[in-house]
């Protein structure tokens, strides 16, 4: 079967339609990791089962914890704090999630073993240094590729010293593995965090794990001691924003179309996207909004617009729509005006160089767009239309790249080929499923 999928016309307008999403690719990876820590059996219902989410469950297999993987729900069966049980010179497959492999580093800071971390093309060219440095505090060690690539090897201590730690990036990865490394450290650990995604401390909170937090206008002040005991817990995951995210960029590029999405986990983290389009002109409304386990869900409709509204982006929007900017940049090709987005250089710390491969999505669709640093102007067109051929290959197999291409062709014309169909796998398995589902419901 072809690897590649073709895309010959555009999607036809559709109305008052629903759609379900895959559960929370970061919220699914943080229940696997903190129930191997619990003492019994915990379960989760709308569990994504994607290749990020079972390489996390196979690496807390390798660490001695049984797991029970089922059609319609999943069961960790945990050990406790200290009840991973692994041999000696074992190797961890983090694949190609970052959230796993530099999460999962936090909770062998006190590894008795050495332990060798790898992954995939993709995730080898990232950095690690970035959250090993910060560990190497706690008291771990590490040999790293290059002094900051996979493969890397950890051995922890029994001596964990509570450090002082200012993440500047605004990683959530980075944050989460110092905050899982420090529920492991006698001593209070403080983190001042650029503001990013919170699930890791939303999802202590709800646990009731030695955590306070306090917000201030630019970053968070977190504080961390020493966990004695977690519970078992259940968890129905919510649908995942990122996921979510493609649909109602679908629907925004379709005049008239409309759209609601069940679901979703409605974090302020992470909704930057649906600031964004409200600030294009894009109408949004959330619907049935809930809290569940200190997480904001709601159903969300969308419906398109004939008139988008450039934008020149506030940098305070880009952590809680990092994952989406690719799509972001497809509305912007077709808003009335040119539209600025600035300080992106965190998109080239992805799977892929986003920035630079949204740039030349853009021109390969003819619109004019100027890549400077780590921002880029896009000069948009509310006519495109595109009538020519457009091939997309060679690009670290990045699920984001294809899944983006795809909403890009369906909306805009043209005819297009898109190389490595499977890298959905990674994180959203049945994109193409329901995508193939509502166009035939039209």
């Amino acid at each position: 079967m072809s690897n590649i999928y073709v895309i010959k016309k555009r999607i036809n307008n559709f109305h008052n339609k629903i759609v379900r999403v895959s559960g929370d690719k970061s919220l699914s990876i943080r229940w696997v990791l903190l129930s191997s820590l619990a003492e019994g059996k915990s379960k989760s219902f709308n569990l994504l089962v994607s290749e990020d989410v079972k390489a996390s469950i196979d690496a807390i297999r390798k660490l001695g914890i049984k797991v029970n993987l089922k059609k319609n729900f999943c069961e960790i069966n945990g050990k406790g704090l200290d009840g991973y049980n692994y041999k000696t010179g074992i190797v961890i497959n983090a694949k190609n999630s970052g959230t796993l492999g530099r999460l999962i580093l936090g909770l062998l800071v006190n590894s008795k073993k050495k332990i060798k971390i790898i992954g995939d093309k993709s995730l080898s060219k990232r950095d690690f240094k970035r959250v090993t440095d910060p560990l190497k505090k706690f008291g771990a060690k590490f040999k790293l590729t290059n002094n900051k690539n996979l493969p890397l090897s950890i051995i922890g201590t029994n001596n964990l010293e509570p450090i002082k730690y200012y993440e500047n990036r605004g990683s959530a990865q980075c944050k989460s593995s110092v905050i899982f490394a420090a529920l492991r450290t006698e001593g209070s650990t403080f983190i001042k965090a650029k503001k990013s995604r919170n699930h890791t401390e939303l999802l202590c909170k709800y646990l009731k794990l030695p955590i306070s937090l306090s917000k201030k206008k630019n970053y968070d002040l977190i504080k961390i001691r020493k966990a004695t005991k977690i519970k078992p817990f259940n968890y129905h995951i919510p649908s995942d924003i990122s996921s979510a995210a493609f649909f109602i960029v679908l629907t925004c590029l379709k005049d008239n179309s409309s759209l609601t999405i069940k679901n979703v986990n409605i974090n302020p983290s992470r909704i930057g996207i649906i600031t964004i389009l409200k600030k294009m002109g894009v109408k949004i409304m959330f619907k049935n909004k809930k809290l569940y386990k200190g997480e904001l869900t709601s159903d969300i409709f969308v419906k398109g617009t004939k008139r988008l509204k450039a934008i020149n982006c506030p940098v305070k929007l880009n952590s809680s729509s990092i994952d989406e900017f690719l799509l972001i940049f497809l509305v912007a090709a077709k808003a009335n005006g040119v539209s600025f987005f600035k300080k992106l250089g965190e998109l080239n710390q992805k799977e892929s160089p986003r920035l630079k491969w949204g740039s030349k999505i853009l021109t390969m669709m003819g619109v004019k767009n100027k890549l400077n640093n780590n921002s880029i102007k896009i000069y948009g067109n509310p006519k495109i239309y595109i009538q020519k051929k457009i091939v997309i290959k060679d690009y670290l197999k990045d699920h984001r790249i294809f899944m983006s291409s795809v909403i890009a062709a369906l909306s805009y014309g043209g005819e297009w080929h898109i190389h490595d169909k499977n890298s959905i796998n990674t994180s959203f398995p049945s994109f193409l499923k329901i995508l193939n589902n509502l166009k035939n419901e039209i």
